[in-house]
């Protein structure tokens, strides 16, 4: 009887559908009940039947198929907690390891504030620095400021001081009244006119408690903390999704052969290798320009960047995983290949609809809307497509030859056994020759249903049952 709900199709599409309904349990209501449910349970479905074709011998209900994912999701969440607690251990160092792609954007955006015609060259680490001595010399009295100034070693540093405390002034004055206050300091020419090129790029000036350049503020106690769990997982999720690869594909493909196996762990090995270059990629490509982009359009808006570094790294993870998991885009298809859902001549059919679904879904993913970050997305995509069509006819190829080969191997057993047939028995009855004149259809092998039917079952001969060809 079929569950509640599902109706056996009418005319002679039944016995099909029967038999459908009784490929993965004996009594049909697992997979009934999938047929009619939406396309993650038809994913499910397809899995369970690549499960049982690995042992056809043996069917197993559909229960049994469900605890088998559990003990694979129990197995997935072990790992991660396992590697997220390795990665803990270097919470600092992943810290670094994501904060150095928007350090280095905002020290470029530094850079291009210093003035490039001015008497003494500056760098961003320089301007740091002098921006230290101009903060611990403003709580001085004039004395103590100069006999700390004449303390210091570096005169080019102290030069830099003065100039970062002048332009700290000058910019509280109004714009009109700032060049005729620099004009009237009793310094040299050279200074006035450091100052005075500071005074129109406008460099960077404020600085945090520690006097480094202020970069990024967590605005709660718990962010920090929490980054750092953020930060551990993801770590996690790369450094074993070998381990979680293996997992998915011994629940999809259980039972593999020993020449399998041998091309499994090849196959991980690219998968992982796939993730890391998406992961690269997006890390040492990607993600500077994307933030260059986003720092450049805030200027140009009058905005200032001070970015929170609890929205920084949600949005370096996403970014970085987001590749990563779609260069994994061939180990994908390929499932779907060994599933049927997906065949050579359909994905070369639909090759250009699939380069739009892959440019649209580029334009999903890329947290920026200019071309050129979803160019960097869509164009290896494209790559990896051409790929998994090219391994789709290869392993059509490779599976017409093997049934091939099969067909070819069934044949040559069914010649030799007529073949030692005809030398054990070269003589026949004429009744038996009338017999098979009369019954083309049916075959040697096949039972009597009656004796009189079939006189050679009580011949002289004695003769064992002929293979069918």
């Amino acid at each position: 009887m079929l569950p509640k709900g599902v109706t056996s199709p009418p005319g002679p599409q039944r016995q099909i559908f029967r038999e459908k309904t009784s490929r993965i349990c004996p009594c049909g209501r697992a997979v009934a009940t999938l047929e009619s449910r939406p396309t993650g349970m038809y994913l499910l479905k397809k899995v369970i039947q690549l499960r049982e074709k690995s042992h056809p011998d043996h069917e197993k209900p559909f229960l049994e198929h469900l605890e088998d994912l559990r003990v694979i999701i129990t197995r997935v969440v072990i790992t991660l907690v396992i590697s997220m607690i390795v990665c803990f251990a270097f919470n600092k160092q992943l810290m670094d390891f994501f904060r150095r792609p928007v350090e280095q954007v905002l020290v470029n955006q530094i850079q291009a504030t210093l003035p490039e015609d001015a008497p003494r060259k500056l760098t961003v680490e320089r301007w740091g620095e002098a921006r230290k001595i101009e903060q611990a010399a403003n709580h001085l009295s004039p004395e103590q400021r100069e006999i700390f100034y004449q303390s210091l070693a570096d005169s080019e540093l102290v030069f830099h001081a003065k100039s970062a405390s002048v332009l700290r002034a000058a910019l509280l004055l109004p714009e009109e009244k700032r060049a005729p206050f620099v004009s009237s300091l009793k310094e040299n020419d050279e200074f006035k006119k450091q100052v005075a090129a500071l005074l129109k790029t406008k460099p960077k000036t404020d600085t945090d408690v520690n006097g480094n350049l202020r970069m990024m503020s967590a605005l709660k106690p718990t962010e920090a903390f929490m980054l750092s769990m953020k930060l551990s997982f993801v770590a996690g999720i790369v450094i074993s999704f070998p381990l979680l690869l293996l997992f998915i594909l011994q629940f999809i493909l259980p039972g593999l052969h020993a020449h399998e196996k041998r091309v499994l762990w090849p196959s991980l090995i690219i998968g992982f290798g796939l993730f890391l270059t998406g992961v690269s990629f997006a890390y040492f490509m990607v993600l500077p320009r994307a933030l260059l982009f986003f720092a450049e359009w805030s200027g140009s808006m009058g905005i200032s960047n001070d970015w929170r570094i609890g929205e920084y790294i949600s949005f370096a993870t996403q970014f970085t995983l987001l590749f990563g998991l779609s260069f994994e885009l061939p180990v994908v298809v390929m499932v779907f290949v060994k599933l049927g859902l997906l065949t050579y001549d359909t994905m070369s059919k639909t090759r250009s609809y699939a380069i739009l679904g892959i440019f649209i879904a580029a334009a999903v993913l890329t947290p920026t809307p200019d071309a050129f970050t979803l160019i960097l997305m869509a164009l290896p995509m494209i790559v990896l497509y051409e790929i998994c069509i090219w391994l789709a006819y290869f392993d059509r190829k490779k599976q017409r030859a093997r049934e091939e080969q099969e067909s070819r191997e069934r044949m040559e057993h069914l010649l030799r056994m007529e073949e030692e047939y005809q030398k054990n028995y070269p003589t026949q009855s004429p009744e038996d020759e009338h017999w098979h004149h009369d019954h083309p259809a049916r075959e040697w092998n096949e039972a009597p249903a009656d004796e009189e039917e079939f006189p050679l079952k009580n011949s002289s001969h004695d003769e064992p049952p002929r293979p069918s060809v």
